[in-house]
């Protein structure tokens, strides 16, 4: 039986920065090859743009993002059973639903959907997460405070434009 052994990486103060096993060693690859499969593997010929199996089933309408989304989701899948944080999970949730729902755009939204790569952004998310945890964790909870800030931001407008339409429809009357 061979033996377990660590990657581990260590500063010049002896502070860890990374620890991992030959399996998630070996998943973190597996991964990588799998978001290529899905994000780049085909390449259109006469550029040097690269589409993967996301985008081509992303043309068939609705089903094939949500075909899409679900391939998605088993890269964020494993990298809940690598133990990345949540703040890391819901930066690559959000990227797995930015794709999902702008490839939902007829032409356009596929377009986008080929260009963002998102399983690929999650690998190296997950990538930059094993090799500067307290960084990258960061920076996820930023993301998250972004996006609710957003979040915020449009359902604070959609309620005022809402309010503005229905003082021009009662003013009509």
């Amino acid at each position: 039986m061979a033996a377990r052994g660590r990657i581990i990486e260590v500063d010049s103060q002896g502070r860890v920065h990374s620890v991992e096993t030959p399996e998630a060693h070996e998943v973190r690859e597996r991964l990588r090859k799998l978001a290529w499969l899905f994000d780049s593997s085909i390449p259109i010929p006469g550029t040097r743009i690269t589409v993967g199996l996301d985008a081509l089933i992303g043309l068939i309408p609705v089903l094939g993002d949500l075909i899409g989304v679900a391939m998605s989701s088993f890269i964020l899948a494993e990298a809940n059973r690598l133990g990345a944080p949540r703040s890391v999970l819901w930066r690559m949730a959000g990227n797995v639903g930015i794709e999902g729902l702008v490839g939902m755009v007829p032409f356009a939204g596929d377009i986008v959907d080929a260009a963002f790569k998102a399983n690929q952004r999650n690998v190296k998310l997950l990538d930059a997460w094993y090799q500067n945890p307290g960084k990258t964790e960061r920076a996820s909870r930023w993301f998250g405070v972004l996006i609710v800030a957003i979040a915020v931001l449009f359902l604070g407008l959609s309620m005022y434009t809402a309010f503005v339409i229905l003082r021009w429809v009662v003013g009509l009357f």
